[in-house]
């Protein structure tokens, strides 16, 4: 892709904890780092409007702002199948509608996850021998970072689910870091090949039999400790190791600061490693991962966090605009041909 040629991205700006507080700001934000970037904005459209007035937003951004009005909004507790019947007029629908028309390269929502999921499948399809898609996202780790998947978009997998996770996640690290064979570890209980249950077990088989770099089980802390590229598990399970990790880097932070104004020498102490300190806190900030992909439907999808601020929106805007520059639907789907057994991605 040209790295001078327009980017069109659609904006679920309704979507999210915070909503227009936190999109606007982001949109604003992501145009002044981005010059080819371009954005639509969905939503109330009255509202839309009416923040980016407050806001005195410059002209060369009002320039790169379209709006598209939507009517409704997709609640964050409301029931994926209830969103996906009766808010066919969502700000979350009609910007995946955008991305389907062919009117945006890809959506970033801070919306229902649920919800976002099942709209994509739905107006997106999902790719040949894929069941579900699966949301990924890089993590930080001692060797840089690791991604993972599933982080929350199926609760319950099989076997055969979990190993199109594999594939999936193995073919976009090799689609946006030109990693040619990405080493793949399958999330369980223990390293040994007795532990873990039944559909582990069956997955780890057709994991070894596979043209996949597998390099075998993984425990919690190997996410963070151990040299790999993906980890594969369930969403539930991710999910949870997901804000784990979160917790901890905050459970982190809390008590560097609890010990460094515990007393005038070490606030002193405190100057001197302030440097190294903000260092680590960029490094541990979750809001610079923010952003996971929706791998495996015919479309670049990218969910932020549902309370993530402006800062960490626009990292999940940078997450969408990779994938956009690395045509990582089309990359992905040829990868999984290979890799794939044929019955499945006939």
């Amino acid at each position: 892709m040209n790295a001078t040629a327009p980017v069109v991205l659609a904006i679920d700006a309704m979507g999210g904890d915070h909503g227009l507080k936190t999109t606007v700001d982001a949109a604003l934000l992501a145009l002044a780092e981005f010059s080819t970037l371009q954005l639509i904005l969905v939503g109330d459209e009255r509202q839309i409007l009416a923040a980016l007035k407050k806001r005195k937003a410059a002209a060369d951004a009002l320039a790169r702002i379209a709006v598209q009005h939507a009517s409704e909004v997709v609640a964050m507790d409301e029931a994926p199948s209830k969103a996906l019947r009766n808010k066919k007029d969502s700000s979350m629908r009609v910007a995946i509608n955008l991305v389907r028309d062919g009117r945006a390269q890809a959506i970033v929502s801070a919306g229902n996850t649920g919800a976002l999921m099942a709209t994509a499948k739905f107006v997106l399809k999902t790719m040949p021998g894929i069941d579900r898609p699966a949301m990924i996202s890089p993590i930080p780790s001692m060797n840089g970072h690791v991604h993972m998947l599933d982080l929350g978009a199926n609760a319950e997998c099989n076997a055969d689910q979990l190993f199109q996770f594999a594939v999936m996640g193995s073919a976009l690290l090799t689609a946006t870091q030109g990693i040619a064979e990405p080493r793949v570890a399958l999330l369980n209980i223990g390293e040994e090949e007795i532990k873990g249950n039944e559909v582990i077990k069956q997955c780890a088989q057709l994991l070894q039999t596979s043209k996949l770099n597998y390099v075998g089980f993984i425990e919690g802390d190997g996410v963070f400790l151990r040299d790999v590229d993906v980890v594969v598990c369930d969403g539930f399970t991710g999910n949870i190791a997901l804000k784990t990790g979160e917790g901890v880097a905050k459970l982190i932070y809390h008590f560097i600061k609890q010990e460094f104004t515990r007393s005038p020498l070490t606030k002193l102490a405190a100057l001197a490693a302030m440097p190294a300190l903000k260092a680590l806190g960029k490094r541990m900030d979750p809001r610079n991962y923010n952003g996971a992909s929706f791998v495996g439907v015919n479309g670049i999808v990218i969910k932020s966090h549902g309370s993530a601020d402006a800062p960490a929106f626009v990292a999940a805007i940078r997450a969408a605009l990779r994938e956009v520059e690395n045509d990582v639907p089309t990359r992905i789907a040829h990868l999984l041909v290979d890799a794939l057994p044929q019955s499945a991605a006939a």
